[in-house]
């Protein structure tokens, strides 16, 4: 568990990289669900880990990294959802820190959905 002087130091390092540009319809958005199921399942290293990925590859002005409250699919958890304009929506699930990494290479950059990473996937 983290002490709050930890958490305000991660929002605090996180407000760069994470925001709300609605009014900007051709970013590609990260958002990662941050409910209480999904902060217990580890997404808060997920989070930091896409903001992280997608500032070192220098692409803040293209991309957005956010978080959400419930996306209402607990047994998944961490759960990030990908939206790129023009395109239908993916769910990643079951995320970690490292799989992030390949998330924005393969999809953010690359164009390719990681489709073993997404909830099609791992249904059963």
């Amino acid at each position: 568990m983290k002490s709050l002087a930890e958490l305000q130091a991660i929002k605090e390092k996180m407000k760069g990289s994470i925001g709300l540009r609605e009014e900007d319809k051709n970013c590609k958005r990260i958002v990662v669900g941050m409910a209480t199921c999904g902060i217990a399942a580890g997404a808060r290293p997920v989070l930091t880990a896409f903001a992280d990925e997608v500032a070192k590859r220098g692409l803040t002005q293209d991309v957005m990294v956010s978080q959400t409250g419930c996306i209402g699919i607990c047994q998944y958890e961490p759960v990030v959802e990908v939206f790129v304009p023009g395109e239908q929506k993916v769910t990643y699930v079951k995320m970690t820190a490292e799989k992030a990494a390949r998330v924005v290479e393969e999809h953010i950059v690359g164009g390719n959905v990681v489709k073993e990473y997404t909830i099609g996937a791992n249904a059963k």
